[in-house]
Order: structure tokens, then C-alpha cells, then sequence
């Protein structure tokens, strides 16, 4: 008998006769002897349809108010779920997460969880009921609800498996695991039986949309072992089955693993580039660029800095895209005259393209093959950067789709793993 987290997503709660099906599944598992924790999200289509009235009344919602309005959608799913579980004779409780509690900092609508006290929910366990606890919630200092911004569903279920230090967590979702790369660009693309924490981190940080990246992160920091799987699959498949399908996110690095050259190819096309061109090349002239643009709450991602002719050199990185008027605008404000540049050029049109997998570490040549493979499709690199398990360029966006599909046969990710 084991401790088991499931996550259920937006789609999977869709409807009443979906969150029955959730509820034949959980009680599969439970009937198998598990113990069972659920985390389920809101019905799809809810948080929006929350944030647009909220909206209506208030265009910049007040971020407090905001949480109170929003955290009510997963109040909805546990309650239909506990009456779906006890409407097939499983005893069940649901528990919003100020009631676990799940205590998190203040940030409104982007917090982030501190502690998990495990006792309530520990307690209902050992009385054979199964626990349902609304993700993407939880409680400030203050008793303030607060919620955890987009895929805080993801995240609330590994925190939730970590403090009840339990043997898997389990996110079903509507695609049936991690795969090479996306299959609606490369239709060849494989399903990935286990991928390293690592790879699912650079992933999840390049783009991939399996999982919320801080959900990655949590899976990492507290060794939970994690699992994303089908919830589009009949409730009643074999638990057998249903418990080696998806993807695992392991922790222990194999032979077979290192083998792998490659595990993914992972993209991004919501990326801009910025160049300050004409730049005097002095100590501290990259914090006098990008001091600003933290200051402004841009991220800045990829940074290159070019080498200096003539005491000059060019300075470039990139920024998501939603973000590139903003950054130009604090570059054209409080930089450019104060470090005495030329001219600040930028493109909102690349894409970032790149390779994932831990046999980088272990195998060279990678970035050379690459190269090649991009230059034989006459692709231009406009900027590299690389990592000890991946490798990304960026390049335009228009022959992004071309780059994913010819890397992933260059690095034979089109066969079958051996």
C-alpha cells in the first residue's frame, strides 16, 4: 500500500460525467489498497471566464480581491468530485487550501508555497477516506486566500506529494506523456517512457508545455517522484497498465539513459532580440544595460556580448516577446544616453530553437552536428548559448518548424529507442 498524489487538469474536469470518470479512477486506486490524495484544477474554461468578470468591473484587478474570486473555481471541481467519489460508495473529503493549510507568502495571484501542514489530511487518510485539495491555492500570514498564478495546479500537487512524502505523484493531463519534441510540428515525434529531472527542467524552462516549471522545480528540490500520463484513457484500464504509462521523471540517471544522446528538442518562437549597438566596452557596461530592464521586471533570457574593435562592441540579448516594447522603451529612456550608444536595433520575428539531453556529458560532437544540420537547410544562427545538457540557438521564426523537424532526424529521434 502506497501514499499517491493525482493531479487532474482543466479538461479532465470539464463536465460532471468527465469528473465521474475522475472519480471511477480514484477509486480504482483506492480499491487497490492506495492511499489517495487528489489535486484537482478548475472545470476548463472557469478561471478565464473569473478573471473576465472580474475584469468587467475592475480593467487592472486588485490583486487581493482577484484571489478571492479566482480560488473559487477549484472549490468547485473538490466538492463535485467528493460527491462523485461518495456517489459510488467511496468515503471522500474535500478541503480548500486555507483549510489544509497550505501556507504560502503574498504575493496576490503569483505566491509561492512555504509549508504544507500535513496532520488534517494525514488524519483522514488513516480513517480510509480520500482527500481532494484544491490546487493553485493557499493561505498568507494574514489568513489572506491567495492563489499561485497559471499551472499553480501542478505545483500544489507536487508540494502537497512532497509534504505527505508520498511514493508518486501522478499529473494527468490531455496529451499521454513527454515527448521528443511537439508532435503536432514533427507527427514522427516518440513518446518518452522516463526523462531525467534535468532534461524536464531545460524543457519546461524552453517552452515544452507538459509542466508548469515550477512544478519541475518542486519535483527536483524534494526528490518527488513524478509522472505525466493520459487522463483521456477509460477509467477502468488495468492499474497495472495505467501505473507504467506516460512519462516518469526520474531522478537516477541509467546506462540506457546516457545512450540517448538527445532526449528532446525543445522551441520557442515567443522570443525578441534586442541589440545596443555601438557600445563603449568598459567594466560594468552589461549592468548599465540590463540593470534597467531587471529593474523594470523584464526577464532577460539569452545575452551575448560581442568582442570589442576599436574600445566598441555590440551587446544583445533576448526578451519574451510580450515584453520587447517595454524593454525598448526603458533602453531608449534610461540607457542609451547615459552609456553614450550608438543606436538600439531590435527583432520581434526569432525563434529559440533548442537540443536537450544529459548524454551531452558524456558524448561531443553534438553542437558540431547541429550546426550542420541548420546550414544544410540554409538556416541562419543569430545567437548560441549552451548549458552542460543543452544546446540553443535562435534563429527566425519562419524556419523554426523546419529547424525542429530536421534536428529531430538528425539526432535520430524519429526511431525507436533501443
Amino acid at each position: 500500500m502506497a501514499l499517491i498524489v493525482h493531479k487532474y487538469g482543466g479538461t479532465s474536469m470539464g463536465s460532471t460525467e468527465r469528473i465521474k470518470n475522475v472519480a471511477q479512477r480514484v477509486a480504482k486506486w483506492q480499491a487497490a489498497g492506495h492511499q489517495m490524495v487528489v489535486v484537482p484544477s478548475a472545470m476548463s474554461g472557469e478561471t478565464n471566464r473569473l478573471i473576465a468578470l472580474a475584469k468587467e468591473i475592475q480593467p487592472q484587478p486588485d490583486g487581493r480581491e482577484l484571489d478571492m474570486i479566482c480560488s473559487t473555481g477549484e472549490q468547485v471541481s473538490v466538492g463535485l468530485l467528493a460527491m462523485a467519489l461518495k456517489a459510488q460508495g467511496v468515503d471522500a473529503v474535500s478541503y480548500a487550501g486555507w483549510q489544509v493549510p497550505v501556507r504560502t507568502d503574498n504575493a496576490f495571484t503569483k505566491a509561492r508555497i512555504q509549508s504544507i501542514d500535513d496532520e488534517r489530511v494525514r488524519r483522514d487518510l488513516d480513517a480510509g477516506r480520500v482527500v481532494i485539495i484544491t490546487g493553485f491555492q493557499g493561505i498568507d500570514s494574514d489568513g489572506n486566500i491567495t492563489t499561485l498564478g497559471r499551472g499553480g495546479s501542478d505545483t500544489s500537487a507536487v508540494a502537497v506529494a512532497a509534504a505527505l512524502k508520498a511514493e508518486e505523484c501522478l499529473i494527468y493531463t490531455d496529451v499521454d506523456g513527454v515527448y521528443t519534441t511537439d508532435p503536432r510540428v514533427v507527427p514522427e515525434a516518440r513518446r518518452l517512457e522516463k526523462v531525467t529531472f534535468e532534461e524536464m527542467l531545460e524543457m519546461a524552462s524552453l517552452g515544452s508545455k507538459v509542466l508548469q516549471i515550477r512544478s519541475v522545480e518542486f519535483a527536483g528540490k524534494y526528490k518527488v517522484k513524478t509522472r505525466v500520463l493520459s487522463s483521456l484513457t477509460p477509467p477502468d484500464i488495468p492499474l497495472a497498465q495505467e501505473a507504467a504509462s506516460g512519462t516518469l521523471i526520474t531522478f537516477e540517471e541509467d546506462n540506457s539513459m546516457e545512450q540517448a544522446v538527445i532526449s528532446g528538442i525543445a522551441f520557442n518562437r515567443d522570443e525578441a532580440k534586442i541589440t545596443v549597438l555601438n557600445v563603449p566596452d568598459r567594466p560594468g557596461i552589461a549592468y548599465q544595460i540590463l540593470g534597467p530592464v531587471a529593474e523594470a521586471n523584464i526577464d532577460v533570457d539569452m545575452i551575448i556580448q560581442n568582442a570589442s574593435s576599436k574600445g566598441m562592441t555590440d551587446f544583445s540579448f533576448t526578451v519574451h516577446r510580450n515584453e520587447y516594447q517595454a524593454a525598448l522603451a526603458v533602453l531608449n529612456e534610461q540607457v542609451k544616453e547615459v552609456i553614450k550608444a550608438g543606436e538600439i536595433a531590435g527583432d520581434p520575428k526569432i525563434a529559440k530553437v533548442s537540443v536537450v539531453g544529459i548524454g551531452m556529458r558524456s558524448h561531443v560532437g553534438i553542437a558540431s552536428l547541429m550546426f550542420r544540420t541548420l546550414s544544410e537547410e540554409r538556416i541562419n544562427i543569430q545567437m548560441i548559448s549552451t548549458s552542460e545538457i543543452k544546446i540553443s540557438v535562435v534563429i527566425e521564426d519562419k524556419y523554426m518548424e523546419l529547424a525542429v523537424r530536421a534536428l529531430h532526424k538528425a539526432f535520430g529521434l524519429d526511431q525507436p529507442a533501443v
